[in-house]
């Protein structure tokens, strides 16, 4: 049998009173959940670092066992790469958000997170109309209010260049969630350093801005938007610039063991194919349908990873008892049809998204392994994961450490 694991995104929490003073994770019913956690024990996990609130992809890349430091390539990079886009090295790559904009201000960083299918197409389309002198451009609409671009001039570009979304900031090479306070605006991106490719790269950049949003503001899907009482997505921010393919050990050969990735975000796609992952595109999939392609891998003798987005959305919108439901229904959904299962399983959160923040934080997070004697918990919750068994892990060591025991030494 092989070893699965999981991980939450964004499910660990802060106390809050309208949960009696617990956690979402604390207070949600997960019977299923439960009885995994009955054969096995807790700890903690710093998925990055201490004092590290990161994003989605360098607290999975360090959760998988890879560390970067300034050398991470960005996210831009892992999401066109996980889209299908063809980047190559000195072109630049960065993340790419539909917001609404008011009056100079951000009034949605994610355009109302209710863009459609529909509606993506056509502001793609809009989007890839805009032109920059001296520049090729390529945006491509991903899921909901997400995007990526993509740029190529006559001469390579740097990555070395700030935001223009004020809730992110490049840290050691990689993004982390800023605490903005009062209103926000579009920031002007600026080169990090006076090499020539850096500068040429933030100019781009806030020439794309610019004309992007003067295009939207009067384009036909955001006027049909204002109709229907939507809020309009007339901007792009953009942040985690990337100018190079990252070229990391394969993960088979870092381990010893294949792995096969149940994903389905483009973020997480790009991930697995960079460490070298087989790929179980998961998009239009259900959760009982996920659980039984997890189920079916395992007997594959291999490490099958696999990426739970939802409790994460309803952090951001700071939505309890939405993030408690939302916890409820994988359990019901997905760790109903783990509960009796043989194989060693790890389950754990990318990072923490607290509903008070309505940002991702640097808290640690809990994890659960399987097949480990000791102090039992009674539940996946972030009270219990003090001072267990497994103590405090960084995320880099996770898999080192699960794979020892497995192995025996």
């Amino acid at each position: 049998m092989g070893i699965g694991y999981v991980l939450l995104d964004g499910a660990a929490d802060r106390k809050d009173e309208r949960l009696n003073n617990t956690t979402p994770l604390h207070a949600a019913i997960t019977d299923h959940l439960d009885r995994i956690v009955s054969r096995g024990s807790l700890g903690y996990v710093y998925t990055v670092g201490k004092g590290i609130a990161p994003e989605s992809d360098v607290a999975v890349l360090s959760m998988l066992g890879y560390s970067f430091g300034k050398n991470y390539p960005g996210r831009g990079v892992i999401e066109a790469i996980g889209s299908g886009m063809d980047f190559r090295d000195g072109m630049l790559a960065m993340r790419a958000n539909f917001a609404s904009v008011k009056d100079g201000y951000i009034i949605d960083r994610r355009a109302g997170r209710n863009i459609t299918e529909e509606e993506l197409k056509e502001l793609e389309k809009e989007v890839s109309s805009v032109k920059i002198e001296g520049a090729d451009i390529q945006f491509k609409g991903t899921v909901g209010h997400r995007g990526v671009l993509l740029i190529r001039a006559e001469r390579p570009l740097s990555s070395e260049i700030t935001n223009t979304d004020p809730a992110y900031k490049v840290l050691k090479g990689f993004g982390v969630a800023t605490k903005v306070s009062g209103k926000m605006r579009v920031e002007k991106s600026k080169p990090l350093t006076k090499e020539k490719g850096a500068v040429l790269a933030a100019r781009l950049v806030n020439e794309f801005t610019e004309k992007v949003m003067a295009h939207l503001s009067r384009c036909n899907v955001n006027v049909k938007r204002e109709k229907e009482g939507k809020l309009p997505a007339n901007c792009i921010l953009l942040r985690d610039a990337g100018c190079r393919i990252p070229r990391v050990e394969p993960f088979e050969k870092k381990y010893g063991i294949k792995a096969k990735a149940v994903v389905d975000m483009p973020v997480e796609i790009g991930i697995a194919k960079i460490v070298g992952m087989e790929i179980v595109n998961c998009r239009e999939r259900s959760l009982e349908e996920r659980a039984e392609i997890f189920v079916s891998s395992l007997q594959n003798e291999c490490l099958v990873y696999l990426h739970i987005k939802g409790p994460d959305e309803f952090g951001h919108d700071g939505d309890l008892f939405g993030k408690k439901r939302s916890i409820e229904k994988i359990d019901m959904e997905f760790f109903k049809y783990l509960r009796d299962l043989s194989s060693r399983l790890v389950v754990s959160c990318d990072h923490a998204t607290p509903c008070k923040m309505m940002m991702h934080s640097s808290d640690p997070v809990p994890i659960l392994v399987t097949g480990v004697d000791g102090c039992k918990a009674p539940r996946f919750a972030e009270v219990y994961a003090k001072k267990r068994l497994l103590g405090i892990v960084r995320g880099r060591d996770v898999l080192h450490r699960v794979l020892r025991l497995e192995r025996g030494n």
